[in-house]
């Protein structure tokens, strides 16, 4: 059995690896993501707008006036208006300002949803993001309700702001710290114990794991309870990054790639 001195030496080298292969700039690319076949319920019926598959599931009246939300980090009201037969438009507002601004429309053919979304950080930065995806329906649509009710399943994001998409590693210490450019920010080491993670009303801390000499995983809490982990694997030319990304409030697990734009410590700190 090794000594502990021993276990450190070991371990050491390993992290060092791990730490010069994340730093730098990188983008997610879209095209190569793989999602979750669990489907997103909505409902448009009665005057009624409802999300099921919500965390926390969503009921409200969808006559375009602010409803009460409760239970959720990012907003405290949101509007359902019917635009037409085929679109409806979302407004979602936390202390009286608007965080997230979207509509959905559904095709001709009543098989594919698109959303177009455009939303503030939530308190991360006075940035404007800005997406379009589309979600493939699930079975057949109910009769009588809206046309965007049903069941959805991620197809895919055809566009983003970069924005969006762009993230920053750089070393620190025995750990990282992380930027993402809508605001979001780390500072933690890999020795498992809680950190602070900044802009991002959802998560108040965050937790790494070393795994091996190219992955490593973050674990996010919000007042101390997991809500969900990525696991980042640097590909050994050290050009991609390979995310698995696990909601556990929502029950997904998605797959994002990402690309290295630029690399080292100084390019991270922007």
């Amino acid at each position: 059995m090794k000594t502990l001195l021993g276990l450190l030496l070991l371990f050491l080298p390993i992290v060092a690896v791990a730490q010069n292969a994340i730093e730098g700039t990188w983008r997610v690319d879209l095209s190569k993501a793989q999602f979750d076949t669990k489907p997103i319920v909505l409902e448009l019926n009665g005057g009624m707008y409802t999300c099921s598959s919500c965390d926390p599931k969503i009921m409200v009246k969808a006559n375009g006036r602010d409803q009460k939300v409760i239970g959720s980090p990012y907003i405290d009201t949101l509007s359902v208006k019917v635009m037409s037969p085929n679109t409806i438009e979302r407004i979602a507002k936390k202390d009286g300002q608007v965080r997230s601004r979207d509509t959905l429309t559904l095709s001709e053919d009543g098989m594919t949803l698109t959303e177009t979304h455009m939303g503030h950080p939530s308190g991360a930065s006075d940035q404007t993001v800005n997406w379009t995806g589309t979600f493939a329906r699930v079975g057949e649509p109910e009769m009588g309700a809206h046309a965007v009710s049903g069941q959805w399943k991620v197809d895919n994001y055809t566009s983003a702001s970069n924005n969006v998409l762009t993230f920053r590693y750089a070393s620190e210490g025995d750990g990282l710290r992380f930027k993402a450019d809508t605001g979001e920010t780390y500072t933690a080491s890999f020795d498992g114990k809680e950190y602070p993670f900044h802009g991002d009303p959802g998560t108040t801390s965050v937790m790494l794991k070393q795994i091996d000499s190219n992955t490593f995983e973050e674990t996010y809490l919000r007042d101390g309870q997991v809500t969900g982990s990525s696991q980042m694997t640097i590909s050994p030319d050290g050009n991609s990054m390979t995310i698995v990304s696990v909601d556990k409030r929502m029950g997904r697990t998605d797959t994002w790639v990402a690309e290295k734009e630029s690399g080292g410590a100084t390019e991270a700190e922007k």
